[in-house]
């Protein structure tokens, strides 16, 4: 025990006598937090909705106020008038307005008069984005229009009701547990992947063999001091990213107490999927060349920035046996759902077996020789 914990002392001096790579370890993870964050997800403010109105009469000024309502409100668009259709179309198609509504001639009267009134909407939909949330807030709009002004004694149409169990939750929230997840994933990419086969280019390790220090006490002394990294880094970005994203789950001592648990777990996991892929590594350079493949094959298919559900079947395998997916899950529970252990409890039990599991295979792996 003596012996491994000298390891873990040589490698945690080294890390804290670098407080440039404790920095680079979180830098890139906080930073994707606030630009993805807030480059992403968010609702559509101030597009220009360009109106044609052909009517002039008593029913299309109530779309127009209802636009005046939605500009002055929610502010998804705001209107900007035009009395040619062929000019609206025109600068839909060249990007000076995002989409135009067309009020047509005798509107009112076929209202009135019951008659299948109709409003047409142009939308550019070579951006989707942008034309699906025109489309669902002109839909709201229809839907409010065509709403009686006394509803009546027997319902005759089927009405979907939305119960919302949480409230809002912002792209920057969404995006928090990929962010904590990626964070310790660097750290033990950067303090342990790469520094363990620097150490062994440059004859560090050859200082290990002239000791008695046994092959499973120098695995379990350069594991236990990467863990340590990235339980370091995973506390240091879910207290950052908490605030900056306003999660109030940290000043609970219950759920700071499962997220310090997943914590651990996810960096076991991590730290025993590292020392599994670089524990024949000789080459320095095949860390760095593997970081943007690795950091792209796990990060994107976990859930942490789309769901899983939405991937086509042989990406779907790849996440059910990435520690990504369980890491990104079991932040999500606690720091948006306040799901207590009960949703995590799978999570940390897959990611301890993967970390415990990939260090017994690594470790009959792990050569005590030049």
């Amino acid at each position: 025990m003596n012996r491994m914990m000298a390891i873990v002392e040589r490698e945690m001096r080294k890390f804290f006598r670098s407080p440039a790579l404790m920095m680079v370890s979180m830098t890139l993870p906080l930073v994707q937090l606030l630009i993805l964050g807030h480059a992403f997800g968010g609702k559509i403010r101030n597009a220009r909705m360009g109106v044609v109105d052909y009517d002039h009469g008593s029913q299309s000024l109530k779309i127009h106020e209802a636009f005046d309502a939605i500009a002055a409100n929610i502010r998804t668009f705001t209107t900007v008038p035009y009395t040619n259709e062929v000019q609206a179309r025109e600068d839909v198609r060249t990007g000076k307005i995002d989409a135009a509504v067309i009020i047509p001639k005798q509107y009112s009267r076929r209202v009135l008069a019951g008659d299948s009134p109709n409003i047409g909407l142009v939308v550019d939909n070579t951006d989707q984005v942008m034309s699906d949330s025109l489309e669902a807030e002109m839909q709201s709009l229809v839907d409010a229009l065509n709403a009686p002004i006394i509803q009546p004694l027997v319902v005759k149409q089927v009405v979907l009701k939305i119960v919302e169990l949480y409230p809002y939750v912002e792209y920057m929230k969404y995006l928090l547990a990929g962010s904590i997840s990626l964070a310790m994933y660097v750290a033990v990419m950067i303090g342990g992947g790469m520094l363990y086969i620097d150490d062994k280019a440059r004859g560090v390790h050859e200082g290990y063999l002239v000791t008695p220090i046994t092959r499973l006490e120098l695995v379990m002394g350069l594991n236990l001091a990467g863990s340590i990294k990235a339980i370091l880094s995973g506390i240091c970005l879910t207290v950052i990213g908490s605030l900056f994203a306003g999660i109030g789950a940290i000043f609970n001592p219950m759920a700071l107490l499962q997220l310090s648990l997943l914590i651990v777990a996810t960096s076991v996991a991590f730290n025993g999927m590292m020392f599994l892929m670089m524990v024949r590594v000789e080459d320095p350079l095949v860390p760095r060349a593997m970081f943007g493949v690795l950091n792209t094959l796990l990060f994107f298919p976990s859930g942490a920035i789309s769901p899983v559900s939405g991937l086509p079947p042989w990406l779907r395998a790849i996440a059910d046996v990435d520690p990504f997916t369980y890491a990104v899950h079991g932040f999500k529970a606690i720091l948006l759902k306040d799901g207590g252990f009960t949703a995590i409890y799978p999570d940390i039990l897959f990611l301890f077996a993967f970390g415990i599991g990939a260090l017994l295979i690594a470790t009959p792996l792990f050569k005590r020789t030049l």
